[in-house]
């Protein structure tokens, strides 16, 4: 029988508690490292430097004389584009001279330091994301055509197609937690007090873990989709 005709049984609540469970993680993460960007984007860092100043000194110190940046709209929406070489801050980062602005653009010019020096899980996270993204989008289709036509080796297929976002956001955690070390060492020794260290790594923190909560988000949502195929499995 195809799965949309099954009753609700426990397979599907306990999937629905799994994803609401991993929805509360990331709603929980999105507060924390927006109360922490709250609080210390109103602390002022004692050299009076805004983020883009940091980044282009840190940038030449490193000899990426070539890589520009740019201020882009949003609110942390910062990031480094390896494609055409650029740290892109947020108006906030950009022109701020707070010591959330110094920390996020620390973070930003560490990823670009990572793609310089050819920082292993950075290459193998670039090389992998075409792919994970085909899958993830093959994988869906994939599962719905298997639990609708009662086969749940195609469905298997589509799970395993869906795993490799998962696996992609695994890659993720060391790539983000050694763009922070690198930010906060250089933050440490050429541009923070002690007391400004502390707040930057407190921030730098609280973005950290939205890249946790997402991986555990996809994993618990993954393992919904796993809950029921086993359950048509078994039907």
């Amino acid at each position: 029988m195809p799965f949309f005709y099954y009753p609700m049984s426990s397979t599907y609540m306990i999937g629905y508690l799994l994803v609401a469970i991993g929805s509360v993680i990331m709603i929980v993460a999105q507060l924390k490292v927006s109360s922490a960007y709250n609080k210390y984007e109103k602390v002022p860092n004692s050299r009076q430097m805004t983020g883009a100043m940091v980044a282009r000194e840190i940038l030449d110190r490193n000899g990426l004389r070539d890589v520009q940046i740019n201020r882009i709209s949003g609110r942390l929406s910062d990031h480094y584009d390896p494609r055409n070489k650029t740290v892109n801050l947020s108006q906030g980062i950009h022109d701020g001279t707070s010591i959330a602005s110094l920390a996020v653009a620390s973070h930003e010019c560490g990823h670009a330091i990572q793609h310089l020096v050819g920082y292993r899980p950075l290459v193998f996270r670039n090389a992998i994301l075409p792919l994970c993204n085909v899958g993830q989008y093959l994988g869906w289709i994939a599962v719905f055509i298997g639990l609708l036509m009662g086969n749940t080796n195609i469905a298997w297929l589509g799970v395993i197609l869906m795993s490799g976002i998962l696996l992609f956001q695994i890659v993720t955690l060391p790539v983000e937690f050694d763009a922070s070390s690198r930010a906060l060492q250089i933050l440490k020794t050429n541009y923070l007090t002690n007391d400004e260290y502390r707040g930057a790594k407190s921030m730098l923190s609280a973005a950290a873990f939205t890249y946790v909560a997402a991986m555990l988000s996809t994993g618990l949502s993954l393992l919904r989709i796993v809950l029921i195929v086993l359950g048509n499995d078994r039907d």
